[in-house]
């Protein structure tokens, strides 16, 4: 793979991937962004739940078990101390659907957590990731 990171003032920076999109990147003011851009740690989280969820909309898809709706939520921690790695995440896989397998969704998440997601298989080098799976939870 090649990518292309290009500074564009101060701390913002654009980025191309061989699929030629560009995306912003930024960090806070007070590290010399504009606050205007998703940081790069966040874009590590974004990339880990892009990849698993396509990985388990692929699977259910393969299993005939379709959600109407399916997200997840992501939270993590970092060291105190540089480099400031992630530590812990937790994903919280939400679906919601008529007559949605239990068993084939447990397995599509486990299979893309335990065999198929690679943002995932790399993080898990030096954080301790764990997931919970939610099936039409009450509405909030």
């Amino acid at each position: 793979m090649n990518m292309i990171v290009q500074r564009i003032e101060n701390n913002t920076f654009i980025a191309r991937g061989e699929s030629n999109h560009w995306v912003v990147l930024d960090t806070q003011k007070e590290h010399g962004g504009q606050s205007a851009a998703t940081s790069p740690m966040e874009m590590v989280l974004i990339a880990l739940g892009g990849c698993t969820g396509m990985d388990v909309e692929s699977l259910l898809q393969k299993m005939r078990t379709p959600a109407e709706t399916f997200k997840i939520e992501i939270s993590a921690e970092r060291r105190a101390e540089h480099p400031r790695v992630f530590t812990h995440i937790h994903l919280k896989y939400i679906f919601s659907g008529k007559d949605l397998n239990p068993d084939s969704i447990e397995k599509a998440v486990a299979l893309s957590q335990n065999k198929y997601c690679s943002v995932s298989a790399m993080l898990a080098k030096t954080a301790k990731i764990d997931y919970e799976i939610l099936i039409n939870p009450p509405v909030e």
